[in-house]
């Protein structure tokens, strides 16, 4: 799962974000660029209700990578 913040995202609805994924038991990888944070969601978020993590500050889009069969 892909998580990109909006454009004016602050730190602290950045570490909102991060705080509720480690609360869930992911590691997260952080890519911090010019405009935006996309943060790489690690381990099996098929537990993750992508309308409750929308519902986060700061969030502008969550992307849901598929498995492979």
């Amino acid at each position: 799962m892909l998580i990109i913040t909006k454009k004016n995202a602050t730190g602290e609805a950045l570490d909102a974000i991060k705080g509720y994924l480690t609360d869930h038991g992911f590691d997260i990888h952080q890519s911090t660029g010019a405009n935006r944070t996309i943060l790489g969601v690690i381990g099996d978020t098929d537990s993750l209700d992508e309308r409750e993590i929308k519902a986060l500050q700061g969030i502008s889009q969550v992307i849901r990578i598929k498995k492979d069969d």
